[in-house]
C-alpha cells in the first residue's frame, strides 16, 4: 500500500500545474505594478535631489527595478511556454504530465522562490531609502 501511495504522490496534472501558473501570473503582475509605483517614487526623488550620493543610489535602484523588470519578463515567457507545451499534450488527451516536464516546473517553483526573496530584500532597501530621503 505504500508504494501506491508513492506513486500516487508523484503524479502531476495539467490542472495542478496550471493553477500554479495562474498564481505566479498574478504575482509577477503583481510585481510589473509595484514597480511602476517605485519607478514614479524615484522620479519624484530625482527632482528634489541634487546631491551626487542620493542620486547615485537613485540609480543604483533605477537600475534594479530594470534588472527585475527583465527578469518578470523572462520568467512570464518561461511560464507562456510551459502552458503551450501543456495545452499540447491535452489536445492528445494526455492529462499526465512526464518526469522531464515535472521537473521543469519543480526547477522553475526554485526560480519563482529564490525572485521571491531577492524581490523581498530589494523592497526592504528601497522602503529603508525611501524613509531616509522621502
Amino acid at each position: 500500500m505504500e508504494k501506491t501511495q508513492k506513486k500516487i504522490a508523484e503524479v502531476l496534472y495539467n490542472e495542478d500545474l496550471h493553477f500554479e501558473h495562474k498564481q505566479w501570473r498574478s504575482e509577477l503582475a503583481f510585481w510589473e505594478d509595484e514597480l511602476k509605483s517605485f519607478k514614479n517614487r524615484l522620479a519624484e526623488l530625482v527632482k528634489r535631489w541634487t546631491d551626487k550620493n542620493v542620486l547615485a543610489q537613485l540609480e543604483h535602484y533605477q537600475n534594479e527595478f530594470i534588472l527585475h523588470g527583465e527578469v518578470i519578463d523572462t520568467l512570464q515567457h518561461e511560464i507562456n511556454v510551459h502552458e503551450t507545451d501543456m495545452a499540447e499534450h491535452s489536445k492528445k488527451n494526455e492529462d499526465v504530465i512526464d518526469r522531464n516536464f515535472a521537473k521543469q516546473h519543480l526547477e522553475f517553483r526554485h526560480k519563482m522562490e529564490k525572485q521571491r526573496e531577492i524581490y523581498a530584500d530589494l523592497k526592504k532597501d528601497f522602503f529603508r531609502f525611501l524613509s531616509k530621503y522621502m
